[in-house]
């Protein structure tokens, strides 16, 4: 059952807001020809301009730059060839930035570019760096403007999209709202009602069945939008999804109009660490547990023990994340594992008293420590 409130609330939920993450897709920001709209990009610079005259910090995580690219490269259609994808992107970006430099300068404010891949956001000093860095702008009074590294990246090109990347960034700077603006009104209601959905508690298997497909420029659409509301609320954080040019939106989104639709963040935020090993450390590899471990880890708190231990997968290492999945081979959690896969599988179903006789030597009485641990 698709859960909706009659009454959002958004004046209320949003009355406490200062720290704002805003995405801004390829749609909103170029017109039928690729090439970037330039007065559409103005009036979002000059509204991000007001809140930001209004003490509000913000982050423009921006696509455009392969759109941008193909436009002036005269493409009719998105590369599908790497190199070329990696060059479109490269041409793109620079046009992109130097937009928006010149529209932000009108309003007395720098601008700053921080180009990320998923690489940077997995390892967990660069992630702090990332984090540290973004924060020295905030009180330099420097707008951040992000984008994926599509000119290196072969992988976030391939698979990565800046929704997804948009709820990453909220998380790792704290923030207190995502705003997603696209082409859309926001998530569109049931078939034979008119309208959007106003206010989403949780996204269910059917909230997910009414996505449609994405454009052929951008590489989100309403399915990727999901899954960064998926992210983002599990961090404790509310998303919006509205139209990027609807006059104002971003000015109404703000002030709690009932514009888009509004995604409730859990009422149990998770801690920054536990954000960053459930949503942007990349695992590398698998620990599956029997019935009785998954019931101790979600319902009592606990470590995970080699006792409960049926098996391991791939080449993970000590002070690696790892996939934690139940007897059916089913994800449902995420940790730092204490020991190596060959280690793991040494002593699988072994008591934490036996792990000494059977490896010779014994780091930790947990393979993974309750604090290194989330359930998703």
């Amino acid at each position: 059952m698709v859960i909706v409130r009659k009454s959002d609330g958004r004046k209320k939920l949003f009355s406490n807001t200062r720290r704002i993450v805003i995405k801004l897709g390829t749609a909103i920001l170029t017109g039928r020809d690729n090439l970037l709209d330039k007065p559409q990009i103005k009036q979002l610079v000059f509204q991000v301009s007001s809140l930001l005259d209004r003490n509000f910090e913000i982050i423009l995580v921006s696509s455009g730059a392969i759109g941008a690219g193909m436009g002036l490269l005269e493409m009719k259609s998105r590369p599908s060839l790497l190199p070329l994808l990696q060059a479109t992107a490269a041409v793109g970006q620079s046009q992109l930035m130097k937009v928006y430099d010149s529209f932000f300068k009108l309003k007395g404010y720098l601008t700053a570019q921080i180009l990320l891949t998923a690489e940077d956001l997995n390892n967990r000093e660069r992630y702090l760096n990332a984090r540290n860095t973004i924060s020295t702008l905030f009180n330099r009074k420097v707008l951040a403007i992000i984008n994926e590294n599509d000119t290196v990246s072969a992988d976030e090109i391939k698979f990565g999209d800046n929704d997804n990347l948009a709820s990453l960034v909220a998380a790792l700077v704290d923030a207190d709202l995502l705003i997603v603006l696209s082409d859309v009104d926001g998530l569109l209601n049931d078939k034979g009602k008119k309208g959007v959905l106003a206010v989403v508690d949780r996204i269910t298997p059917e909230i997910e069945g009414k996505v449609r497909s994405s454009s052929g420029v951008g590489v989100g659409g309403m399915r990727t939008k999901l899954q960064a509301a998926k992210t983002v609320t599990k961090s404790g954080i509310p998303m919006i999804i509205a139209n990027g040019r609807t006059k104002d939106v971003l000015i109404k989104v703000v002030a709690g109009q009932p514009i888009g639709t509004v995604f409730l963040p859990a009422k149990d935020k998770m801690a920054a660490r536990k954000r960053w090993i459930a949503y942007s450390a990349v695992s590398k590899g698998e620990i599956k547990i029997d019935p009785g471990a998954g019931q101790a880890l979600t319902k009592k708190g606990k470590s995970l023990l080699a006792g409960g231990i049926i098996g391991a997968a791939g080449g993970f290492k000590p002070g690696d994340i790892v996939k934690i999945l139940d007897n059916q081979g089913q994800e449902f959690a995420r940790g730092i594992s204490n020991y190596s896969k060959d280690e793991v599988l040494k002593i699988k179903g072994v008591k934490t008293s036996g792990i000494k006789s059977v490896l010779g030597y014994k780091y930790y009485d947990e393979v993974i420590h309750r604090n290194n641990l989330v359930i998703l």
